[in-house]
Order: structure tokens, then sequence, then C-alpha cells
């Protein structure tokens, strides 16, 4: 019987990887807490564009935030951080039998 596994947190992890902007306001926010004003500053982009990407950080775990005042403050999240690298690590990790399953490069005799 087939195992079935829910991928639907490991796309929401590598989607948040899998875009420039996102992985530099991780680069911004590995030297801590940011607010999103500084963020719009740093980064040059409009609040919108800033809370559509924060929003994609924020659902794969990544990234965290609370509120403020009328602004929100984000940082990286351990729990996040260790959860994404642990499962990229058990996604591309070899099996003990990943070539013993092979029969391709078996001689038949």
């Amino acid at each position: 019987m087939e195992v079935i596994t829910d991928f639907t947190k490991d796309a929401q992890i590598f989607k948040a990887l899998a875009d420039e902007k996102r992985l530099l306001i991780l680069d911004y926010l590995k030297n801590g807490e940011k607010c999103a004003c500084v963020l719009t500053d740093e980064l040059g982009i409009a609040q919108s564009a800033l809370s559509y990407h924060m929003k994609i950080l924020c659902l794969s775990g990544i990234v965290s935030s609370r509120q403020e005042g009328k602004w929100k403050h984000y940082s990286l999240s351990d729990s996040g951080r260790s959860f994404a690298l642990n499962r990229f690590k058990e996604l591309t990790a070899l099996g003990e039998d990943s070539l013993a399953s092979c029969h391709c490069h078996q001689k038949s005799s």
C-alpha cells in the first residue's frame, strides 16, 4: 500500500523561498525584528507589495509578526526556520535502498 503524504505545508514553505524579494526580506530579518515601515523604505516597495510578501512568509511559518500601534513588526521564527530546514533535509535525503531498488544497471544472466 502506498503512503500518501500531505505536502501542503511544504509547498507553502518552498513558495515562500521561491521569490527574490522574499529572500531579500529574509536577509533583512536575519539581523533582527523590523517594522513594516522600515522594510518598505529599505526594500523600496509599496506597503501593499510588502503585505503580499509578508502574508506568504508568515503562512509558511518562517516569519512571525506582531502588531504595535498601526504598524506590524516582523521577525524570523526559530521554530519555523527549524521546521523548514528539517523538511528540506527529509525531502532530499536518499533512502538506503535508493540505488538498490534500481534494476536498470543490473546485468541479466
